[in-house]
């Protein structure tokens, strides 16, 4: 039987650090039955053994546990904005999304929001979005006002960008951007939308 190891000085010092740098899990409160009624077992402390800090508890003979398979989920696409930095756009190249940005794609499919309440508005902005991904369509105008006064942003103007950044939508759309003057300016969104699979 090999001699048990003590300690160094040292090892005994970073022991010591670590378990100072520890704080302790809260526990549950749970709520204390009237008296009278506590069973004789629950008034018994259970006292728990710990192994000094040089000294390993000996292993359970048998097969070792297999270890919960690690998963981790996906990380979020980055939100979607009207102002992309130029060349900065995530799944487009340089090329195309500056040329997504001027206009100078094709626009293969418009919708007007104006005049919609915001639920018919979300409604249909995510109807003709589901229509022309499964068309094949890539470059969208979508029109959304620029709002009541030029001093209060526009509630569709402000909400469909946060409408295209939820996950029913954001899974089809690539990018977006505002539009050109000649397409509606402020008014407007240009959407490029995802290769159908």
């Amino acid at each position: 039987m090999a001699a048990k190891r003590r300690l160094t000085d040292d090892e005994l010092a970073l022991w010591q650090a670590v378990a100072q740098s520890v704080t302790p899990l809260k526990r549950k409160r749970s709520k204390k039955p009237p008296i009278g009624d506590v069973p004789a077992a629950s008034t018994e402390r259970k006292e728990t053994t710990k192994a000094p800090p040089g000294k390993r508890p000996r292993a359970a003979k048998g097969p070792a546990p297999t270890p919960a398979p690690t998963t981790t989920a996906p990380k979020p696409p980055p939100l979607l904005s009207p102002t992309p930095t130029p060349g900065a756009m995530p799944g487009i190249d340089k090329r195309q999304g500056e040329r997504f940005r001027r206009g100078q794609l094709p626009i293969e499919g418009k919708i007007d929001l104006h005049g919609r309440t915001q639920a018919e508005a979300h409604d249909a902005l995510q109807g003709f979005i589901e229509r022309a991904f499964k068309a094949g369509k890539r470059k969208l105008l979508v029109i959304t006002g620029k709002g009541m006064t030029q001093s209060k942003s526009g509630v569709l103007k402000t909400n469909v960008p946060r409408w295209l950044n939820e996950p029913a939508m954001r899974r089809l759309v690539l990018a977006i951007s505002q539009a050109r003057p000649e397409h509606g300016g402020e008014g407007a969104l240009y959407v490029l939308l995802k290769r159908g699979k």
